[in-house]
């Protein structure tokens, strides 16, 4: 993983020192709320419904041992013992204390994290496929290229304030998206022409929230030196053009659909003129400086199975279950990439306690090289397992409550925190993950039922990125009550599409058995080999919206 130089560390450092004169002088009354709001911001400091949030970077979903370790002594030392991951593959603590925020960024300081960028209207964490560089399909390993964008992108001086925030994500799947690219502010995926050189696909203008929308193709093929001059470009523009009037209105999707992706193409190719083939350009000693950072690791000659495994699995459901859920093919022979789930019915989905975290870390450190990765299902995974390793870590992983064999399944839900924590929330969101999780807790049904995506999001910020959930529920306020609005048919993958509402919303006691009416129409309606989604899809809402209200 990329490893800070001194002009990293300087730079973090003297964040952390300018932050700490701020806050101080925030406290002192010099400091009035409207302006302290923006600084807070850029360190990425909320006020929520009860306490300061503070979102921390991964780059990338990106963690070494050591940085988890000291995140779970954060979360002891100045919150509650627990963090939440989150769909943007960042970490959030919901319980600092304002006047302890400084020390905290000192501590991140030291294992060389930062918080920077994590809110305000500016580019925020780049985000990528959680098993980046080691699964057979890429194209090449992204994470170089999510370096490059994210060292462009901090303190960048024009994209400060921009009129609203700001999210790329970056896939390198061959014929699938593991990133959701299509449904951010810019997403890149890396290709190769005809020719066989690298580049990139860009799309425009994707994005959820209150009017979500699917991203377009801005350049079918980028020449791979021109990625960041031809992001800026299209950051330049949204920064002129982009409503700063309405907050609602002001994403460069809004603009995008304005203007049309022709003229909003037109637009962007006019300012590349004066920015390609500029500084900014990469040179292949650039890509080669920062993609050292992300060489193998020292993988052993293995075979390409384990007999002990085979064995176990043939012996023990629960570990055949697990393996065939919860681990996925490597590239490397002998080696497998193991989602640790955080999807334990009972625990709000992406919560992770602080003696979970040290004990991650240690498994990371015994099974998989030391590293870590943070997905944007909000699970964990050890990407360079060896197979021969697996019983071992099954053991371990059930422990600590990580091998819940649910991964890809209903119960695998995307949850953002919602109304017990956050003050934008209309609704609970946890109550109503943990309901369905109840709900479905027969493995043998939920492996029957196959993959489906069930998000949901406390308001229209969308950050349970409901809109493309397979199964979405959205938090309403109705005169002060909470309900849930469902849409179905939403897809974040290659074949991305937004969710059909299916209409009025339902009380929150109401909403697994809901969910359940939803399941069995698709039970009877499904074809062999049909996933839910793609029975959605054929069907249409109508049968499914006959059974919920009838």
């Amino acid at each position: 993983m990329y490893v800070y130089n001194d002009y990293d560390q300087q730079l973090v450092d003297d964040r952390v020192d300018q932050f700490r004169e701020q806050t101080q002088r925030y406290l002192a009354g010099e400091l009035k709320d409207e302006e302290f709001l923006p600084l807070r911001l850029q360190n990425g400091l909320y006020v929520q419904r009860y306490a300061p949030m503070l979102r921390v970077a991964i780059p990338y979903g990106m963690l070494s041992s050591a940085q988890l370790r000291k995140l779970a002594d954060i979360s002891e030392q100045y919150d509650r013992g627990y963090g939440h991951f989150s769909t943007r593959q960042n970490i959030q603590f919901n319980w600092p204390k304002l006047e302890t925020v400084p020390d905290i960024l000192a501590e991140l300081a030291s294992v060389q994290m930062h918080a920077i960028q994590t809110s305000g209207n500016c580019i925020r964490n780049t985000t990528t496929d959680q098993f980046a560089g080691v699964l057979a399909d890429e194209v090449v390993d992204p994470r170089p290229y999510c370096e490059l964008i994210r060292q462009w992108s901090t303190f960048h001086p024009e994209f400060a304030f921009l009129p609203r925030k700001f999210k790329i994500a970056v896939n390198s799947a061959a014929h699938t998206d593991r990133a959701a690219i299509q449904v951010h502010d810019i997403g890149v995926q890396i290709i190769r022409n005809a020719n066989h050189e690298l580049g990139y696909r860009i799309y425009v203008g994707g994005g959820l929230g209150r009017t979500p929308m699917v991203g377009q193709v801005i350049t079918e093929f980028l020449p791979e030196e021109h990625l960041l001059t031809y992001l800026e470009a299209i950051v330049r523009v949204y920064n002129q053009h982009g409503r700063r009037d309405n907050k609602y209105k002001a994403r460069i999707k809004i603009l995008v659909k304005a203007l049309g992706i022709e003229a909003f193409r037109t637009r962007v190719e006019q300012e590349w003129v004066h920015l390609k083939n500029g500084p900014s350009t990469l040179t292949q000693a650039e890509i080669d400086r920062v993609a050292k950072h992300f060489s193998a690791p020292d993988y052993a000659a293995l075979p390409s199975e384990s007999a002990a495994v085979e064995a176990l699995k043939a012996d023990s459901k629960r570990f055949r279950n697990w393996v065939e859920r919860n681990t996925t093919a490597h590239k490397i022979a002998g080696y497998t990439a193991v989602t640790l789930s955080l999807k334990k019915t009972g625990v709000a989905p992406g919560d992770i306690y602080a003696k979970q975290m040290r004990a991650a870390a240690e498994l990371a450190d015994q099974f998989s090289f030391g590293e870590l990765r943070v997905s944007h299902f909000q699970n964990l995974i050890l990407a360079d397992v060896r197979q021969e390793d697996l019983p071992a870590l099954w053991e371990a992983a059930k422990a600590q409550g990580f091998a819940t064999p649910n991964i890809g399944t209903l119960t695998d839900i995307i949850c953002c925190p919602g109304g017990d924590f956050c003050a934008l929330a209309n609704a609970k969101s946890i109550p109503i993950a943990e309901q369905i999780q109840a709900r479905f807790e027969d493995l043998d049904y939920l492996y029957d039922l196959g993959d489906i995506e069930l998000n949901i999001s406390g308001c229209m910020n969308a950050c349970g990125h409901h809109h493309v959930g397979h199964i979405g529920i959205l938090g309403v306020d109705k005169k002060g009550e909470e309900f849930y609005q469902i849409s179905l048919g939403g897809a974040s993958n290659q074949n991305a599409a937004i969710g059909k509402i299916l209409g009025p919303s339902f009380k929150a006691d109401e909403m697994a058995d809901v969910v359940e009416k939803i399941i069995d129409v698709f039970v009877e309606q499904r074809t062999e080999e049909e996933l839910f989604v793609d029975t959605v899809n054929r069907l249409g809402i109508t049968p499914f919206k006959e059974r919920v209200y009838a």
